[in-house]
């Protein structure tokens, strides 16, 4: 096989398991996925915000996940470690899953997309966006967007600092997609400069000390040795 498909055999498995994982932890609140190749195996690591409810009772669902995955992707020896979230309301995937559950319990679309700015913009992100593409209000496709604060479309500064999730709300109109986008509270831009104060410079050097007199002559006047006068 040539590593041309290998690549693209390897990034479709990859999409396949994180949609088989997003569906498998829906209940626990799928918050990221990501997977290692390790020299004993595949390490997959969860991110959810109700660690415990896809562990189950002394491990068996967790063990059962993990069965599933090696049969269905041919993964070997897969390893999976199951992280909670702490600050879960400045992770965009599960920031997406709430925004879509939301619209699916009734909710205005302009009033949930507000309600879920706010919220993680009070959590101390530097910036957020939510674009909401479906039919919202009638027959016809629409988009809406709703942000505040600084976002971020390109660059080194999209990779580095902003998070992005997405998700579906299944509405019986049709389907709503969910994108949300947050850039993280400790993000440093390339074009925020620092000018150090009076205070905040470092101390000069201390001078070096002065010459000794030599045999009664002073220091001014005493000539070093081999010196010709």
């Amino acid at each position: 096989m040539s590593s041309e498909r290998k690549v693209i055999q390897e990034a479709t498995r990859r999409v396949l398991l994180k949609d088989f994982l997003v569906h498998e932890s829906a209940r626990a609140g799928f918050g990221g996925l990501d997977i290692q190749r390790t020299p004993m195996g595949t390490r997959v690591t969860l991110i959810c915000e109700r660690p415990g409810i896809l562990i189950g009772r002394r491990g068996e669902l967790i063990k059962q996940l993990t069965q599933d995955i090696a049969s269905r992707f041919a993964l070997d020896n897969p390893q999976i470690e199951v992280q909670e979230e702490r600050q879960p309301s400045l992770n965009a995937q599960l920031m997406a899953e709430k925004l879509a559950a939301t619209l699916e319990r009734g909710w205005h679309f302009r009033r949930a997309g507000h309600s879920t700015v706010r919220r993680i913009m009070e959590a101390g992100a530097r910036g957020c966006q939510v674009i909401l593409s479906g039919k919202l209000t009638g027959e016809r496709h629409r988009t809406e967007r709703f942000k505040a604060g600084t976002i971020k479309y390109c660059g080194d500064a999209v990779r580095l600092h902003m998070d992005k999730g997405f998700y579906q709300a299944r509405l019986k109109p049709g389907v709503i997609g969910v994108n949300v986008w947050i850039m993280a509270p400790t993000a440093k831009l390339p074009d925020e400069i620092h000018v150090r104060g009076p205070s905040e410079r470092p101390a000069a050097p201390a001078e070096p000390p002065a010459t000794e007199a030599v045999a009664g002559v002073p220091a001014e006047a005493a000539v070093p040795e081999g010196t010709a006068t």
